[in-house]
């Protein structure tokens, strides 16, 4: 006798199961965390700076009072601002140019085989990963006035003399040329990331056929690497321009904004009015003036990136 077994009954597929199988509803859930973060982080700050902007709110006063866009009037008169405006402009592309230029000569060097040389990858890494304060510090020691081995080395070389040693931090035009000195040490280990992205990417058949041709060092690679890879090292100084206009750290580390405001940028002013003096609406309006140019910025480098893609 023959025996059918019986059909096995279906068990219940749950609806949340469907949901979950569907890209875009998955692909939402993995994106949320990430929104919400950078609007925690980002939007909520920035909304809290254009409440306040357009206030009478400081600390010692806290209750809230329209003004319109007096504090922006207030701001742009004032001649500090103006100055801080330009230091600001000064120090964020004098940087990134420094930067740019050691990372280019950086890549060039460690593409080239030579002994230890991913020992020198490897430390080339430090003055980004190493915290600002602790680097600011031993920088801070490199332009003391009596105690600077930079002084030292050029009075020993006999270039300078020890009653004319420069007195780094205190003069204003040499004490933004620190920061700026500075800032780019931290910014070029990630040019050099950049370029070394950029320049492996070049197909080999294409610099061999320019070798070829007769196509010396320099004009291979400002002829025919650069533009290649210009969109890539173009997104890279987006980031650094980004990062290093909305920057306060080494300016507060190593120079306090001095002398004479010599060194102040706008992230130093809108905390010193904001947080520090307790102005809390003309700091909110001085660091909201970073984003107009910012977003200037921006869209005229991806504009640039767009026409220069290949």
């Amino acid at each position: 006798m023959v025996t059918i077994a019986e059909p096995v009954p279906k068990q219940p597929v749950s609806r949340f199961r469907f949901i979950l199988d569907r890209r875009d509803v998955l692909g939402a859930l993995f994106v949320a965390p990430a929104i919400l973060y950078v609007f925690l982080l980002v939007g909520v700050p920035f909304l809290l700076a254009v409440y306040y902007s357009i206030s009478a709110y400081t600390i010692y006063d806290p209750s809230w009072r329209f003004v319109g866009l007096s504090n922006f009037e207030q701001v742009i008169q004032n001649p500090v601002f103006l100055d801080t405006l330009g230091n600001t402009f000064l120090f964020t592309f004098g940087s990134q140019l420094l930067g740019l230029i050691l990372g280019k000569f950086g890549a060039l060097l460690l593409l080239r085989p030579f002994p230890g040389r991913k020992i020198v990858r490897a430390l080339i890494i430090l003055p980004w990963a190493v915290p600002i304060a602790l680097a600011s510090v031993a920088w801070e020691w490199m332009f003391d006035s009596l105690y600077s081995v930079i002084n030292w080395t050029l009075i020993a070389l006999g270039i300078i003399d020890r009653s004319n040693a420069p007195n780094w931090l205190g003069n204003p035009h040499l004490a933004m040329l620190c920061v700026i000195v500075v800032n780019a040490w931290r910014f070029f280990p990630f040019a050099i990331v950049v370029f070394l992205a950029g320049i492996t990417s070049v197909p080999q058949d294409i610099i061999d056929a320019a070798t070829v041709d007769g196509a010396g060092f320099w004009r291979r690679n400002y002829q025919i690497i650069m533009p290649m890879i210009l969109p890539i090292v173009a997104i890279g100084l987006i980031f650094g321009i980004v990062f290093t206009f909305t920057d306060l750290s080494v300016v507060y580390l190593l120079t306090n904004g001095g002398p004479v405001n010599a060194t102040s940028v706008l992230g130093f002013e809108g905390f010193q009015v904001g947080i520090v003096s307790g102005d809390v609406s003309h700091g909110a309006a001085i660091s909201l003036f970073m984003l107009p140019v910012l977003f200037l910025v921006v869209i005229g480098m991806l504009r640039f990136i767009r026409r220069r893609e290949i």
